[in-house]
Formats: structure tokens, sequence, C-alpha cells
């Protein structure tokens, strides 16, 4: 489940989980940056395996490292955002520390700008 919250985490720069969920993706995700600025070819092994996503592993280490590198950590944060409808868990938004906000749902619009090409092309 964290594997698959990293991913999200890196790919879109916040997603919104639970509260308890939240705190504990928060060191998983501060090591893996960690990884990713020290930039060489065993750390980029060790994120590769625990991430096993290559998009993933590319950003962390080419977009993130290079973002982070004079920050020493405090990559995340958890912020609470009130409580769910269904079952009134906590909620909370974690998101990187000077995110971009155009990385989120940016795969999403790749994606439709690829087939509003395609219907353009055939037509």
């Amino acid at each position: 489940m964290f594997k698959n919250m990293s991913v999200s985490l890196i790919t879109h720069e916040q997603i919104v989980t639970t509260l308890p969920k939240a705190k504990e993706l928060r060191p998983i995700v501060e090591k893996l940056i960690t990884l990713g600025k020290r930039g060489d070819l065993h750390a980029r092994r060790q994120a590769a395996s625990r991430l096993q996503d290559d998009a993933s592993v590319v950003k962390l280490f080419d977009t993130l490292a290079t973002r982070y590198a004079d920050r020493q950590g405090g990559y995340c944060r958890v912020l609470k955002a009130g409580f769910r409808y269904g079952d009134n868990a906590p909620m909370a938004v974690i998101e990187l520390v000077d995110r971009d906000p155009d990385a989120r749902g940016a795969a999403d619009r790749a994606r439709l700008e690829a087939e509003e090409n395609e219907e353009n092309e055939a037509a």
C-alpha cells in the first residue's frame, strides 16, 4: 500500500488520504527523496526496488533531487483536512514542500491532449 502511495505522491506531489496513513507515509517518501539527492547508481537501484515504477524513479532523481538539493530534510508536509463523511475517519493532505501545482493531474491532461490530437488527425 505504501509503495503505491509513494508513487502517487511522487507523481502528483499531493494526495488526500487518512491521517494515520499520511503520518506513516511521510518518512518513507523523505528517505526516497534523500536517495534521489545522493544520485549514484546504488541509490537509483534502491529507489527502483522500493517504488517499482520507472517514471517515478526518473522524476525522483531528475526533478525532485534538484529541487531539494539545498534543503536538509522536511520535504513533505501533512495538513489535516477534516473528517470523511462515511466513517468519520480523520483525513489529511500530504504534499511535497515547494510542489509544482501543475503536476497534479498532468498525466490525465497529457492523455486527453493525445486523444484530441488523434481525433483531429483522423478527421
